[in-house]
């Protein structure tokens, strides 16, 4: 079996690829974009939530390149802005915003807001599609916002985000640490899970697409 990571984010594909041959086993092939010649150069996340943005990068990777696919589409949803940035998390400082500027603007509207209440999650939607099925999972960590950046590993926000778990932020963490309890690792964990029961199933008995979703 054969399975396309959906992202031009080499952090982000890095990560799904050691939590899903984990999650699945060497008996899977993980293939990242590059090696991909007709993956997409550039999708258009016009969703309103998680699932449409990974349902529109799953369908259309797999459409382009004709190998299952399975995309995600992550928010940070912080309690004191009412669950903002969510969908919003990648261009929060706009369009053309770095991640830095993100951390900096949420920083910065906590700190204006004068709010103790800094509780947050990340949730993570995954979308897994090919020929037959279209799959769902999901996957959230529960945590705080921290006054300030702490750490330099990892990516996004993940600099100012320190899970229920852990007296520590994901950027403070080795990539091992962040990957056992992080909300991408508990979706493709429920993915696999999901997986599971379809890969015994023989294809004759396949007459549509299947949808199914897994939370963790």
């Amino acid at each position: 079996m054969t399975i396309l990571i959906g992202t031009n984010n080499r952090h982000k594909a890095d990560e799904m690829a050691a939590i899903l041959q984990a999650s699945i086993g060497d008996h899977v092939r993980i293939l990242r974009p590059e090696e991909v010649p007709s993956f997409p150069v550039e999708i258009a996340e016009t969703g309103k939530t998680l699932e449409e943005n990974a349902y529109i990068k799953a369908a259309e990777i797999f459409e382009a390149t004709g190998i299952p696919c399975i995309a995600d589409d992550t928010g940070l949803e912080v309690d004191a802005l009412g669950g903002r940035p969510g969908v919003y998390s990648a261009r929060y400082a706009g369009e053309n915003a770095d991640f830095a500027a993100n951390r900096a603007m949420l920083l910065g509207e906590l700190q204006a807001t004068g709010d103790a209440l800094r509780t947050a999650r990340f949730r993570t939607v995954l979308c897994y599609r090919d020929a037959l099925r279209t799959l769902f999972a999901e996957g959230i960590c529960e945590g705080v916002i921290t006054a300030e950046e702490q750490g330099d590993q990892g990516f996004g926000y993940d600099a100012v985000f320190r899970p229920a778990e852990s007296e520590r932020t994901f950027a403070a963490m080795s990539p091992e640490e962040k990957n056992s309890i992080s909300h991408r690792s508990r979706a493709l964990a429920g993915f696999a899970i999901v997986l599971a029961a379809y890969q015994n199933t023989p294809e004759e008995l396949e007459t549509g697409g299947v949808q199914e979703t897994t939370h963790l």
